[in-house]
């Protein structure tokens, strides 16, 4: 069934999509790790893709950037396509002086500044965790490889340019990484009885001011991508 946002049609997706925020990069993975990869969506470039990885049938698709735009893209993979596994794959800026550049950070929980949960009318604030058994699968992938990771918190906000240092407080509180979609897939997931889990490359920190030159980027996100194929049930 097509959507306003995805022509795929049933079937062409599997139950495990791995989502970056930039679709280049989707067609990057599909081109250098899945066989015999087959695209199933272009609307909006936002592409989409569908192959083999050691045997494992895995779909990679764009989300764009923020809760709204990867709210819209999961939900339709869920709903619509019967997606079990959502791993989101991106980067992060670190907010702790002890997470580096080039580390991968696993979210096992997304804070959030956006009010992306009010339309579930909960009398609280929730607490948005990803599959423990995604990250542990994950976990057991990075060390297989020897890659340096970290599992925690990461805050996932609406803001790209803040005008105030907000992100101070939120490393107050032990916030890992600052990125923008976590929050929002994991809700969908959460509400459909689904798995998510968000696997991210350090890039920057706001801690030092650093960044990851593009030479250095290629390979941190390369590593990145790895466990997270591996990931896939």
């Amino acid at each position: 069934m097509a959507t306003p946002h995805n022509t795929a049609q049933p079937g062409e997706i599997a139950k495990t999509v791995l989502l970056p925020g930039d679709p280049l990069r989707a067609k990057f993975i599909a081109e250098q790790f899945l066989t015999d990869a087959v695209q199933f969506n272009c609307v909006r470039n936002m592409f989409g893709y569908t192959g083999t990885y050691e045997g494992k049938r895995i779909s990679v698709m764009g989300t764009g950037m923020g809760c709204p735009s990867i709210g819209i893209y999961s939900h339709e993979l869920i709903h619509m396509y019967g997606v079990e596994n959502l791993i989101r794959i991106g980067s992060c800026g670190s907010m702790q002086a002890d997470v580096k550049m080039g580390a991968i950070v696993m979210a096992i929980g997304a804070s959030t500044d956006s009010n992306y949960a009010h339309q579930y009318q909960l009398p609280g604030t929730y607490c948005a965790t990803a599959s423990y058994e995604l990250l542990h699968h994950a976990q057991m992938a990075a060390e297989e490889k020897g890659y340096d990771y970290v599992v925690g918190n990461v805050l996932s906000s609406d803001l790209f340019y803040m005008e105030t240092p907000e992100w101070k407080q939120w490393a107050k509180m032990g916030i890992l990484a600052a990125e923008m979609e976590s929050f929002a897939l994991y809700c969908n997931a959460a509400r459909a009885g689904v798995r998510a889990l968000g696997i991210f490359t350090v890039s920057d920190s706001l801690v030092t001011g650093e960044e990851m030159p593009p030479e250095e980027r290629q390979i941190g996100f390369t590593n990145m991508m790895e466990v997270a194929l591996k990931t896939a049930p």
